[in-house]
């Protein structure tokens, strides 16, 4: 196992995620939502919005994301996607009240006029919100996951167990029958990769 744990990742490229999908790469592209779709639902479904409004919103919003992608800028500390992407979910979800309030049947437009007021204009903070640590977490998790298959199996486990699990690494050598500075090699050859392919998203630490 301990040469396969030492084996470098299978995947060539070393460009970020974000400019791939920029440069209209399809598996990027599928990547970068698979990540991002779960919380802009939940953004959407936190504003107020019913499940099926919820998903043609979502739609919208990663329709502006694909044509409008160029235009996102890490220019200043404060610029994160994550914050760019809120931008354009609560314009979209501004863009649904409005039409709901002219549709009686639908939501009345008294209700949909303080739905509006409500929405905020920062992307939902980690520190106000009770389950933004655990959020932001989980988005984090997803987006390594999808990386797994780009990596030998005993290299991420190994990865997985000490970064994830927060496993010692001692311990972990012991589990998977190699040393404990194999470990230390394949969780800094992980990382280094990761944060190569999520620059911009500001995911991994």
């Amino acid at each position: 196992m301990s040469g396969n744990i030492q084996s470098e990742t299978s995947v060539s490229t070393s460009r970020s995620l974000l400019r791939r999908a920029r440069e209209h790469d399809a598996a990027a592209w599928q990547k970068l939502t698979a990540v991002y779709t779960p919380l802009v639902y939940q953004w959407c479904r936190q504003a107020g919005l019913q499940t099926s409004d919820a998903a043609d919103v979502v739609q919208e919003v990663f329709r502006s994301v694909a044509t409008g992608l160029d235009g996102f800028r890490k220019e200043r500390p404060e610029d994160t996607f994550r914050g760019w992407l809120w931008t354009i979910t609560r314009n979209k979800i501004r863009d649904h009240y409005r039409a709901s309030a002219g549709r009686p049947e639908a939501q009345g437009g008294t209700t949909a006029h303080v739905q509006l007021q409500q929405l905020p204009d920062e992307a939902p903070s980690d520190a106000d919100d009770a389950t933004g640590e655990r959020l932001h977490s989980k988005l984090a998790r997803r987006a390594v996951s999808l990386m797994q298959t780009d990596f030998e199996e005993s290299t991420w486990r190994a990865f997985w167990l000490t970064a994830v699990e927060l496993q010692p690494p001692q311990s972990v050598a012991e589990q998977l029958g190699v040393s404990a500075a194999v470990v230390y090699m394949a969780k800094s050859r992980v990382l280094r990769r990761l944060r190569e392919e999520l620059d911009g998203l500001d995911l991994i630490d």
